[in-house]
């Protein structure tokens, strides 16, 4: 049988494996074990043409890193966790994975790469589910040795390691009672979600995730180390907002609050009761001022019709009256997941409701204020996609409106993302998972045909986002760079260019300048 055909063979069998397997230890040690044996894949394998050099490459890494550091083969239970991704569609078979211990050797290995001029992917939590943004068929960096979270409680900041999901970083704040803005599921890396923004259930109170970075521990692409703060003003300006087009981030230091037990969960909503619920949202979004609450309205289409779990939040053990009323009421309205709980227990719970599929794309499409029609939109778009894609293998079709206070981009000064401060854009985030792999076309043009005609909507509805920017962290990985850096885009050239002069980071994916 052909290597090619035993690859996509072992892929299903990975991927059925992953759906009846709640431990995801378990999943890693037999996927190691299913590409040692099934696929036999051995350095062998890498001895002609371009993955030749790549090995090489990989040796000279094995040979200048310190003993904090390992390079690993397939086979390796080590590789398939270093390669693996959220959405299995963003996993690439690396010719070896490298996991860094320490940042002297990030250093090397990025010398050594850009001398060689050999293509690589850096990991963080994996939860890009553009193909080739965090992989590679040349050098995988997983930064899972960079895990640490060390809580400074003189200076109300903590040091957190780019190999993290958020959900580590609140079980390890939790026992001092503070939190961070971090993500809202499980599984969300911290080093991306960071870098491209980072809308969280705390951004009405205190912005986005990076606007609450108090520096960044940097390795340069020539190998340097350097601490960069806001004294350091372009790459201060480029690194909040600009992913890894500067070199490879092995330390944030953010802000942190005090954290009681909060109140929040999912109210499900039946379709016959969407028309009140868009209602409601408009409402809700005309009216609420209060930073502590926010919600997220995940339009789903299930057998043919489109239902909506409403995620509520608020920053409190229990909110004031008045806020979420309207929702509890709705006819229909299932309120029985939403409870007082910690973050972590929130963040974990909706992850536990969340269904994995094989292949993913998600994108986004800019609003001001979700008026009713516009919500109206998305019903439709959900229910008109839902049908006509689930026979091309579309598993799960929603679009998820995620309201925030027209405040929520005044809470930093300018950075690389959002290239305009002086007003809020909400993201609609479109997602779209499917098990056929050759209708991953449909499914990327269905995405950017949707996001066009619910952009067009908002137009209509007297909003201006004609040029407004895309949430980057939702952003297909086509979008053009003015998209979601508008004018910003000539400044991070330029920066780019200053840092990185030989495009060491050009080897890697990602949006870049």
């Amino acid at each position: 049988m052909p290597p090619a055909v035993q690859e996509r063979d072992i892929q299903k069998l990975i991927f059925l494996l992953y759906r009846h397997y709640v431990d995801m230890a378990v999943l890693r040690l037999t996927s190691a074990i299913l590409f040692a044996s099934v696929l036999g894949l051995s350095h062998a394998q890498t001895s002609s043409g371009g993955n030749n050099t790549v090995l090489t490459t990989c040796q000279s890494i094995a040979n200048a890193i310190s003993s904090a550091s390992s390079v690993f083969y397939p086979g390796s239970p080590n590789y398939v966790a270093d390669i693996s991704h959220w959405a299995n569609s963003s996993t690439e078979n690396a010719v070896c994975s490298v996991e860094p211990g320490t940042a002297d050797d990030v250093g090397a290995i990025l010398r050594i790469l850009g001398s060689s001029r050999t293509s690589f992917g850096v990991k963080g939590g994996g939860h890009s589910p553009n193909p080739g943004f965090s992989s590679t068929k040349g050098v995988e960096i997983s930064m899972a040795r960079f895990s640490e979270v060390t809580y400074h409680e003189s200076s109300q900041t903590v040091d957190i390691g780019p190999g993290l999901v958020w959900e580590n970083v609140y079980a390890a704040l939790e026992p001092h009672n503070v939190s961070v803005v971090g993500g809202r599921i499980s599984g969300v890396g911290v080093s991306g979600f960071t870098l491209g923004g980072g809308l969280s259930y705390k951004a009405n109170e205190h912005g986005l995730a990076l606007d609450n970075v108090q520096a960044y521990e940097l390795v340069f692409p020539n190998g340097t180390v350097a601490t960069v703060t806001s004294a350091d003003e372009d790459l201060w300006f480029g690194l909040r907002g600009g992913f890894n087009n500067f070199g490879i981030v092995t330390k944030f230091t953010l802000k942190t609050f005090p954290q009681t037990k909060i109140w929040g969960g999912t109210i499900a909503i039946p379709s016959s009761s969407l028309d009140a619920a868009a209602g409601a949202i408009a409402s809700y979004q005309a009216n609420v001022t209060d930073p502590k609450a926010t919600i997220n309205a995940q339009f789903l289409y299930a057998s043919g019709e489109v239902i909506l779990d409403l995620v509520v939040f608020y920053d409190a053990p229990t909110p004031p009256p008045g806020i979420f009323e309207d929702f509890l009421s709705i006819p229909g309205a299932n309120a029985s997941l939403v409870s007082t709980r910690t973050i972590l227990e929130l963040v974990q719970f909706e992850a536990n409701a969340a269904p994995a599929e094989p292949n993913i794309l998600l994108n986004a499409s800019p609003v001001k204020s979700f008026t009713k029609p516009i919500i109206e939109s998305v019903i439709n778009e959900t229910k008109f996609w839902g049908d006509r894609l689930t026979p091309e293998s579309a598993t799960i079709v929603a679009n998820i409106v995620e309201v925030f206070l027209p405040s929520m981009f005044s809470h930093g000064p300018p950075s690389a993302y959002p290239p305009d401060r002086s007003i809020t854009i909400a993201p609609i985030n479109l997602y779209l998972g499917w098990t056929n792999s050759s209708a991953t076309n449909t499914m990327h043009d269905a995405l950017v045909q949707s996001a066009a005609q619910m952009k067009a909507v908002t137009i209509g509805d007297g909003q201006d986002v004609e040029n407004a920017a895309i949430y980057t962290n939702y952003a297909l990985g086509d979008a053009p760079l003015e998209s979601l850096y508008g004018g910003n885009v000539q400044r991070l050239h330029e920066i780019k260019v200053k840092y990185d002069p030989d495009n060491v980071m050009g080897l890697t994916g990602g949006f870049k300048f």
